[in-house]
């Protein structure tokens, strides 16, 4: 059997996105070790196996989508969920520059430490989440892979039901008036 170019491609890219959530693990390693010596709390730890479990799935189901079911390259969609995929990257690691050590994908807060506000934190509550939103939309139907970009998105809905709650309630007081006003997810526009 011959594999498309663009089935290579997009091999290709899934693998620097596995590459790139490594860069991401070793990091939240470090900044885990650095907020918890600070005095940082984690919450949430249940909830992170299973979004552990989503996102190790997401790039496994994405190959296994476009190559067992010869999903073709969409052409102009498929480059525009390139663009989306890409931007949502720019997004992500804007968030994580921002925050610096605070940066984690586990759910750790340094008690009555104050909020980053500057950044994409200026426009939302979540950067990062809106990062991953565009991501589980994005990466799938750059090559046609609609079948994981819905099954993943809505997981993905699921677990962020569950995530921003928790983890706006343990940020606390000075986290939510820093924020009073700001959108979760979506940056409002120039009327609200």
């Amino acid at each position: 059997m011959v594999i498309p170019t663009s089935v290579l491609l997009y091999l290709g890219f899934l693998c620097l996105l596995v590459c790139e959530r490594g860069a991401e693990l070793l990091l939240t390693r470090r900044n885990a070790r650095v907020a918890l010596a600070a005095g940082g709390v984690e919450t949430g730890r249940r909830a992170y196996a299973v979004m552990v479990v989503v996102h190790t799935l997401f790039p496994v189901a994405c190959a296994g989508e476009v190559l067992l079911l010869s999903r073709p390259f969409p052409g102009a969609l498929g480059l525009a969920a390139l663009a989306v995929a890409i931007g949502a990257q720019a997004l992500r690691w804007w968030a994580i520059a921002t925050l610096g050590w605070r940066w984690n994908t586990r759910i750790i807060v340094v008690p009555d430490a104050s909020p980053i506000t500057g950044g994409p934190y200026r426009f939302l509550r979540h950067p990062n989440y809106l990062a991953v939103i565009l991501e589980m939309l994005g990466i799938p139907l750059i090559h046609g892979a609609w079948l994981t970009a819905l099954v993943f998105s809505s997981l993905n809905a699921a677990l962020l039901a569950v995530r921003i709650p928790t983890e706006e309630r343990v940020l606390g007081r000075l986290y939510a008036e820093a924020f009073e006003g700001h959108s979760r997810i979506l940056p409002r526009g120039p009327h609200g």
